[in-house]
């Protein structure tokens, strides 16, 4: 998952390590346990695998602070990770991360991973509501069962959320296809005639706002 918010982040602009790390603890820490100990590691990984690149330092970066770009294969890299993998338990783990970073996707793809996460939950739910209905029948103390109700009560917000996500995607879609292709909507490049921007919002600033 490391190498997913490292391309993510380099997407955004390049960093170096200390920088790196600050912007994983602050827009990633609330949902994701990041391993500061393998992030140099993962660097150098990835800077071997050409997907990014060591960049000219900004003046006002200090010497001894080395500044790391994602390449146009760490681009490719970073959608296949994004969009990609099936559903599982170790996939799914990665849906908060990968939300942070749903920007980049187009509205069909954001909506396939919604709805297999939605599925994912349902299916939680089924098995979390057959444990509680045996656990209630058993010797369970009221410890137990109180917290088998409140995962209970926690997925079914879950699910509710999702569906929010899931509606708002699919009220714009036909502003979302028409949007020129751009440096931040990469799932189909077109590097020799790149669209101008304009002011539409896409449906993934709506989600941002909300």
């Amino acid at each position: 998952m490391l190498d997913l918010a490292i391309l993510g982040l380099l997407k955004e602009r390049p960093m170096h390590g200390y920088e790196l790390r600050k912007q994983l603890s602050q827009k990633l820490g609330l949902f994701w346990t990041v391993s500061f100990g393998s992030l140099y590691p993962t660097l150098k990984k990835l800077e071997r695998r050409r997907v990014v690149e060591k960049a000219t330092r900004d003046e006002k970066t200090p010497r001894r602070r080395q500044v790391y770009a994602i390449t146009p294969q760490g681009e490719r890299e970073f959608i296949d990770l994004l969009a990609g993998g099936t559903s599982s338990s170790w996939e799914e783990e990665k849906f908060p991360l990968r939300l942070a970073f749903f920007r980049y996707l187009r509205p069909e793809t954001r909506i396939r991973l919604l709805e297999r996460r939605k599925l994912y939950l349902e299916d939680k739910l089924d098995i979390g509501r057959a444990s509680l209905k045996r656990a209630s029948r058993g010797r369970a103390d009221s410890y137990t069962l109180s917290l088998m109700r409140h995962g209970l009560d926690t997925t079914e917000r879950d699910v509710a959320w999702l569906d929010e996500l899931i509606a708002t995607e699919r009220r714009l879609p036909a502003q979302a296809d028409d949007q020129p292709v751009t440096a931040d909507d990469p799932e189909e490049p077109d590097s020799q005639n790149p669209a101008p921007q304009d002011d539409q919002h896409t449906p993934s600033e709506e989600l941002q706002s909300q």
